[in-house]
């Protein structure tokens, strides 16, 4: 084996692993980028099982290292997890190679199924198809909820942060970087008040960083040219004011403000572009998402769905093009909200485990994810409105969406059935709707 090409933690590993070629690489991570259904624990669930199961690419030790590295970040740990793992194989551009291309068949089935969204968005078989898989969608936001207010919620202090962030969203419609600061203020004033002599002497044992500053200085730079280059262009072609520049600047806000992966950037997604910009409707959020359940690539793709549909109707340089217009909007989304995420990962995992040193810091984010939680719930009960009373609380319930969505919580909690199965259940009784009865 090729000393360039062993893994960073080489020495660490238990296991026999073999590296694989940069070309094997390369289609190992677009076959995952069209197949990753199932959301970020199917897609994790999924490289543990290629990689380190079958393939034997990365160490057992490896993955577990890299998965609690990208579960501290904010943004989407899937994507994340592919990102590092795709730099412990082959450095920098391994890193870059697999995150792309985890997110790139995504991406562009995205623009395609925003397009014919805008196209037959009237027509009775897909208003049947939403119609039918948005209450199953709920279901799933409050199974994700309770998947992570169980591991999250382990102290009254924790759990009381979360009812306060739910009420607070509910009943004061606070902004989500707001909530998310007072969580983080808590955390602070908590730690402040549990401080012991563990904590601080484990604040100096810090690890020592592996990569070298030039090199620490060569990705920085890169990644701050790279949001700054496009960032400024949009606002020299366009103005301030254009939503291509608005929306550069907010979805460069939610990489930085939403820990807790897809779900978590949701609330501040749908908060944003349906009440204080007004891109979409929050019908539309809810159709986005229920298209996110059901295409490969992380849900958090939401926003190339956001970025399409609230940018379509723009003049891009004089010439009125409603798909490229709309294409653009959703390229905007993605890339400032993945640019972020990988440079989380290309810094290097060192800064990770500098941080896993301090338990304050530690604390604080339990806060912050306590919060989310608190935020997701605020979500499932926004979304219940919407789709179990359409035409305002004076008119009967839809009892059908409620029906749906209390099999998709048994089938959930009781029987265990998987995203994707519940998606695929839904689907059959759209087409049952459609051409039965």
């Amino acid at each position: 084996m090729n000393s360039s090409q062993s893994t960073p933690d080489q020495s660490l590993n238990h296991q026999a692993i073999s590296i694989p070629s940069k070309s094997e690489a390369f289609w190992f991570w677009l076959k995952l980028g069209f197949i990753s259904f199932g959301g970020p624990a199917g897609q994790i669930s999924t490289m543990h099982q290629e990689l380190v199961e079958r393939k034997k690419w990365i160490s057992e030790e490896n993955f577990l290292h890299a998965l609690n590295y990208c579960m501290l970040l904010p943004g989407p740990e899937a994507q994340q997890l592919a990102t590092y793992l795709g730099w412990l194989m082959h450095r920098t551009w391994g890193g870059i190679m697999a995150g792309v291309l985890f997110i790139l068949p995504s991406l562009l089935l995205f623009i395609g199924l925003s397009w014919v969204y805008l196209i037959f968005g009237e027509q009775a078989w897909l208003i049947t198809l939403f119609d039918t898989i948005k209450p199953a969608v709920i279901a799933i936001i409050f199974f994700a909820a309770y998947k992570m207010g169980k591991k999250t919620l382990t102290t009254a202090s924790l759990t009381a942060v979360c009812l306060i962030t739910f009420i607070a969203l509910l009943v004061f419609d606070l902004p989500f970087p707001l909530v998310i600061l007072g969580a983080a203020i808590a955390g602070l004033i908590y730690c402040k008040a549990k401080s012991s002599k563990t904590a601080e002497a484990k604040v100096g044992a810090v690890n020592q960083s592996t990569l070298s500053s030039q090199h620490f200085f060569k990705i920085g730079l890169s990644g701050a040219l790279l949001w700054l280059i496009p960032f400024v262009l949009l606002i020299s072609l366009f103005g301030w004011g254009n939503t291509y520049s608005q929306m550069s600047w907010f979805f460069t806000k939610a990489a930085f403000l939403t820990f807790g992966g897809a779900y978590a950037v949701l609330p501040y997604v749908h908060q944003a572009s349906v009440e204080q910009f007004q891109w979409l409707t929050s019908t539309q959020i809810l159709d986005g998402l229920a298209l996110g359940e059901v295409t490969p690539g992380p849900l958090i793709m939401i926003v190339a769905f956001v970025g399409f549909l609230g940018s379509f109707k723009q003049e891009l340089l004089g010439i009125e093009n409603l798909f490229w217009a709309g294409a653009l909007g959703a390229i905007v989304a993605t890339w400032f909200t993945f640019l972020p995420s990988f440079m989380f990962i290309l810094l290097g995992a060192p800064l990770v485990e500098m941080s896993k040193q301090y338990d304050k810091l530690n604390q604080i984010l339990k806060f912050i994810t306590a919060a989310v939680v608190g935020m997701i719930l605020h979500l499932g009960s926004f979304f219940m409105i919407h789709v179990y009373w359409p035409k305002g609380f004076a008119e009967n319930p839809e009892l059908l969406s409620i029906g749906i969505t209390l099999v998709s919580l048994y089938l959930l909690f009781i029987r265990q059935w998987s995203i994707m199965q519940i998606i695929g259940l839904c689907l059959l009784f759209a087409s049952i709707r459609l051409f039965v009865l």
